[in-house]
This record gives structure tokens, sequence and C-alpha cells, in this order.
């Protein structure tokens, strides 16, 4: 019994793998096939390389580095999956969509950085282009298949918020702040839209001086923060999101100064601040510290957008486990770290 047990349990591991005993019919390089497409060692290594180079400060073990690649195919196996029905139901990313990506992708860096980065990661414009047509092909499939599914009522919205009420108790006033920062050392890692950066002090109140004319003559300030704030937050347009009032005990005492001193919608003057440069800070909105209500809409919309997002991640997890039960799919590269206890094939 127990010598039958084994046997059906390593029958069970092969089925799991994709097939114990088909690896001999591929090359070497083919490390999973997917309804008949093979996915090769280069395509995972291409994406290793990029992930080790920009997260990594020491190279990982052998079983760091193996561990990451059975991860990154796993991902290039369910990207084939969706891809492939993106493609039968002609979804499939445009040659405009794909530029128009490209170029978005790009925007925030002088050609130079663009190529430098591209270089460090091991790819090539190509290759950037053929992962964002498949990007954008399988974010039509599941916006079809998915997204276009999920219902959120105000029903739902009414249930949620009674059973916690606590959540939306606000202890204490919260600032809702937008900034732009001007520093007077431009930091390489920090990027915006424009490039745009101030190379002294004197630059820096040049271009604070600037985009508070731009501001003056009506442009949207969170716009302005993507083409020219450099700090981080330049990407979501300068949006800091809501800072408890307790916060602000933590920041500069001019800063703090500022924010208790403006009304929901004003902009402040340039303000300097330590260490040299500028802040323009906008006051979004205020919220008072007590309940707030169902009545609030920025608390409905907050509850219809969580349960949103929970319905979303669901429905994915589930319509992909869906395809992949549907798919045939042999993960070559799991069966022979298997095989060799984790010793093959050696890791780059």
């Amino acid at each position: 019994m127990k010598k039958g047990k084994i046997i059906i349990g390593a029958a069970v591991v092969c089925a799991f793998l994709g097939a114990c005993h088909n690896n001999a019919s591929y090359p070497a390089n083919v490390w999973a096939v997917v309804n008949g497409k093979q996915i090769t060692s280069d395509e995972v290594d291409k994406s290793y390389r990029s992930r080790v180079n920009a997260q990594s400060p020491t190279p990982p073990s052998q079983e760091e580095a193996l561990s990451l690649k059975l991860g990154i195919l796993d991902e290039l196996i369910n990207s084939e999956i969706l891809l492939e029905r993106a493609q039968k139901q002609n979804l499939g990313a445009t040659d405009a969509e794909v530029e128009e990506k490209f170029t978005e992708a790009k925007s925030p860096y002088t050609e130079e950085e663009f190529q430098s980065r591209l270089k460090a990661s091991g790819l090539t414009v190509d290759d950037l282009k053929t992962d964002l047509r498949k990007q954008l092909s399988i974010q039509k499939l599941l916006n079809r298949d998915v997204v276009a599914k999920i219902s959120i009522t105000d029903q739902d919205v009414t249930d949620y918020y009674n059973k916690n009420r606590a959540q939306f108790n606000v202890t204490e006033p919260q600032y809702h702040i937008l900034q732009i920062v001007i520093t007077p050392r431009p930091d390489p890692n920090v990027h915006n839209r424009r490039n745009d950066k101030a190379a002294n002090e004197a630059d820096a109140g040049r271009k604070a001086a600037s985009i508070m004319q731009k501001i003056s003559a009506g442009a949207d300030f969170g716009q302005l923060a993507m083409d020219y704030s450099e700090d981080s937050s330049s990407s979501t347009g300068g949006d800091l999101g809501f800072v408890p009032e307790s916060s602000l005990n933590q920041s500069d005492p001019v800063l703090k100064k500022a924010i208790l001193g403006m009304k929901p919608g004003a902009v402040s003057q340039p303000i300097p601040v330590q260490g040299g440069g500028y802040r323009i800070l906008k006051l979004a909105a205020k919220e008072t510290a007590g309940q707030r209500e169902l009545t609030d809409p920025d608390v409905q919309q907050s509850v219809r957008d969580m349960l949103h997002n929970r319905k979303e991640q669901l429905l994915r997890s589930s319509y992909l486990a869906e395809a992949r039960d549907e798919a045939r799919v042999n993960n070559l590269l799991a069966a022979q770290i298997l095989e060799s206890a984790g010793k093959l094939p050696a890791a780059n």
C-alpha cells in the first residue's frame, strides 16, 4: 500500500509540473510550454536581470535566484494564457496604443537617461514595446471580461458603512495636501514629465515664480506638479492625500503654519524650506474631527471604490484560475529544479 501511494503521489507531482517525462522533447532553453507556445530561458532572464539590477544591492544566492526565476516564469505563463485569449477575441493592442504608452513611459526621462535605464535592465526598445503590447492586450481582455461585470449598488455601500461606522470617525483634523517641490540640487533619481529641474538656488527661485504665474493663469495644480515638481509625489500630481494634524508637527514649522492658515482650494506662495528650495502647497480639502456620515459624497465614493477594488481583485484571481485550468501548461523549469534537488539549471 505504501509503495502504491508513493507511485500515485509521483504521478500527481508529474501532472502538476506539466509532465515529468516530456522534458527531453524540448531544447534545454525551453523552460515552459503554454498551449504549444514555448517560453525560453532568455525571456525569463531578461526580466530577472532587470529586477535584480533594480532591487538587489547584493547578488542573490542560487536558491534565491531560482526562486525568483520560478516566480517570473509563472507570471510569463499567466501572461501567455491571457494574451492568447485576448488575441482570439480580437482584443490585441494596436500599434498606435503601443506607441502612446511607450511615449508616456519614456516622457519623464531625457533620451540619454532612458537609454541608460534600458541598458542597465538588459532590455531593448523592441523588448519594451513587446511587453507594453502584451500588457495593453491583457488589460483590454480583463476590462471586458472582469471589470465590466463589476456592479456596486447603493445598498452595498450602505451595508458596508453601517457595519464599519468606526472607520469613518475622524479623531483629529486632517488636511488634503498637494505640493510642488523645487530643489536647488537636482536629484538624478527623481523625475517629472518635463524633466525640468532647478540647477541652483537662484534657478529655483525663478522656477517657483514661473509656476506661480501659470497657477494665476488658471493652470491645473496637479498637472503642474507632474510637469515640474522635483519630488517622487510628482507622479501622482503632488497629491499627499489626507495628512493628520498631528503629523504636521513633524514637518517644517513654516509649512505647518502655512497649511493651518489656508482655506480649502487655496494655493500658497512659494515657501522657502530648510536646506534650500521651495514648496508650493495647495489645500484641496480639510476634514474636521468627528463622525463622517454616509451622506458625505466623499464617504460614499471611498466606500464604493474600496468595494470595487475588492471585487475586482477577487474576480481577476478567479478568472486567471479558470483560464489556467483550461490551458495546457508544461513547467519544465520546475520539473528540472525538483529532479535535481534545486541544483539545476545553474542560476546566471
